[in-house]
């Protein structure tokens, strides 16, 4: 009956588990998810399949890229995680002997995937490691000569914890010539398959994290928590005192666990962009913004998007010369929001290159589904049909990405089609319709020739103004605002034009004005700038 009961409490436990946790993820952190699918495109491809296991631990990464391609549908991607934790956390109750200590890693663990570089090939080595030791269970330790270093090969050097696990099990320490021995295959796998890897890298993994040459304390301290319990737990359970400091542990990690949320409002701005979601941007932002230029490209491109650029800019944080259209940066994120405005206004070359770009950011070499879809987008619109497709060949063997290649893929050469489309057919007659040097610091005077090449562009009109009140161009304000109202379509002035002259006509003295505000705090990191806004707007 005990047997049964404490069977019963398992299975109810583990349903516990996956029901919060997909909660967690499906309600809390769903952009979470995107950041994560977006940074790789998982192929169904023999030739994939063997690039990734060919390499030390590219099995645990060739499953991780598996289960992440299913975070494009959230709700899946939700399961499918839930499931992974669930499923590492049972194999800890089997490995530690004990469900409650269990939770310790297993919280662990989520609190460790809140750092949104780490990459899911590291939960499934684990998972891999422990499930290999509960197999080994019964084999005589001599298998384990060919096992480790089969091991170390699939997973990487999370073998380690496939072999403290043994040597506990066996519990006859002479068998510590099994660590020797995966010392000298590590230090053979190093020496020569991973001699181009950074030192630290090699030896802790390779595919676990996405930044090389960076060790986060917890891809260590998680195994060695598994360890310390496997090998004490059952002292552990004699003691009421370490029951109640496992529970305490578990109830502290519920009760002041979170991820970064600055870092995680940036990567929701992303997300929502991504998928359109231009008001809900405007609307978060409206209770807290990040006092970055990464939301504030976010939040005037969502601005424009909905026809309020002109009305309520500075209503919202602006980081200066850079709320618009943020100049290059060499990371893997910070010009995505910049590679959409390009794309929403018609700068169909400057997007492509942006996110040709983002994606050779991509520390661990992978490609971007988001990112490879953008490109053949651009390559369409400009009428590059034999690079379109290139990139659609190679999103016709995903899964998620597939159909809409096939889609685009019919339209290829079909020039009534794509005029006809709503959106690349628009974005045609918006591009610029003759070359020139793209120059950052003349941004105002390219979105000035974007709008004069369609007067119909409106967006463009907005952020030419806009770009002019960040500079603090008063004199080509003034001299441009006629635009507004002559191409602009508003019934009246919008606020945001009429503060700035009020701004200009009192010389910056005008209480309780967005623009004025705006000019003291960009005066006061660069006081250079207050003279020259000062000469601009005499």
């Amino acid at each position: 009956m005990k047997a049964f009961v404490s069977q019963y409490s398992l299975y109810f436990l583990s349903l516990l588990l996956v029901v919060s946790a997909f909660l967690f993820w499906y309600l809390g952190y769903p952009h979470a998810l995107s950041y994560q699918e977006q940074y790789q495109l998982f192929l169904w491809t023999g030739d994939y399949f063997w690039t990734d296991v060919l390499q030390v631990g590219g099995l645990a990464d060739w499953l991780g890229e598996f289960f992440v391609q299913f975070y494009y549908v959230e709700w899946l991607g939700a399961l499918v995680l839930a499931l992974l934790l669930t499923v590492f956390w049972w194999l800890t109750t089997k490995v530690v002997d004990n469900r409650w200590y269990a939770f310790v890693p297993t919280f662990l663990l989520l609190a460790y995937l809140g750092d949104e570089s780490v990459l899911m090939s590291y939960v499934v080595a684990l998972i891999l490691a422990m499930g290999t030791r509960l197999m080994m269970q019964k084999v005589h330790p001599l298998f384990d000569l060919l096992t480790v270093p089969v091991l170390y090969g699939l997973i990487g050097p999370v073998a380690w914890l496939y072999v403290f696990l043994r040597l506990i099990q066996r519990k006859n320490w002479q068998t510590v010539g099994l660590l020797l021995y995966l010392l000298i295959i590590q230090w053979v796998v190093v020496s020569t398959l991973l001699r181009q890897w950074p030192l630290t890298s090699a030896i802790m993994g390779t595919n676990y994290y996405r930044i090389p040459m960076k060790l986060p304390p917890f891809q260590v301290l998680i195994p060695v928590i598994i360890v310390v319990l496997a090998a004490w737990g059952k002292s552990f359970k004699r003691y009421r005192l370490w029951r109640l400091a496992a529970l305490a542990i578990i109830a502290v990690m519920c009760t002041f666990f979170r991820f970064d949320s600055d870092k995680y409002e940036l990567i929701r701005q992303d997300y929502l962009i991504r998928h359109e979601r231009w008001q809900e941007v405007v609307t978060r932002a409206e209770k807290y913004q990040v006092p970055v230029n990464f939301s504030s490209e976010c939040v005037n491109l969502s601005l424009a998007m909905t026809g309020r650029l002109a009305e309520r800019q500075f209503a919202f944080y602006q980081s200066g010369e850079d709320a618009l259209i943020m100049p290059m940066v060499r990371d893997l994120t910070s010009n995505l929001p910049t590679m959409e405005a390009f794309y929403r206004l018609g700068m169909v070359n400057e997007s492509m290159r942006y996110a040709f770009d983002l994606q050779e950011s991509i520390l661990n070499g992978k490609k971007s589904g988001r990112l490879m879809k953008r490109i053949a987008e651009c390559c369409i619109i400009n009428g590059k049909y034999a690079v379109a497709e290139k990139y659609l060949d190679i999103l016709q063997q995903s899964l998620f990405y597939r159909n809409w290649a096939k889609d685009a893929r019919s339209y290829l050469g079909n020039e009534a089609w794509i005029d006809a489309h709503p959106q690349w057919g628009k974005l045609r007659k918006l591009r610029y319709q003759e070359d020139f040097l793209y120059n950052y610091g003349e941004l105002d005077k390219m979105l000035g020739r974007l709008f004069i090449n369609n007067p119909e562009n409106k967006m463009a009109l907005e952020y030419f103004l806009a770009q002019l009140l960040l500079k603090g161009d008063m004199a080509s304000f003034q001299q441009y605002l006629g635009w507004a109202q002559r191409y602009g379509g508003y019934t009246m002035m919008p606020y945001t034009y009429q503060d700035a002259m009020k701004c200009i006509q009192a010389q910056g003295d005008v209480p309780g004005s967005a623009y004025a505000a705006y000019v003291r705090q960009m005066t006061q990191h660069h006081p250079s700038a207050a003279t020259e806004s000062n000469h601009s707007a005499h």
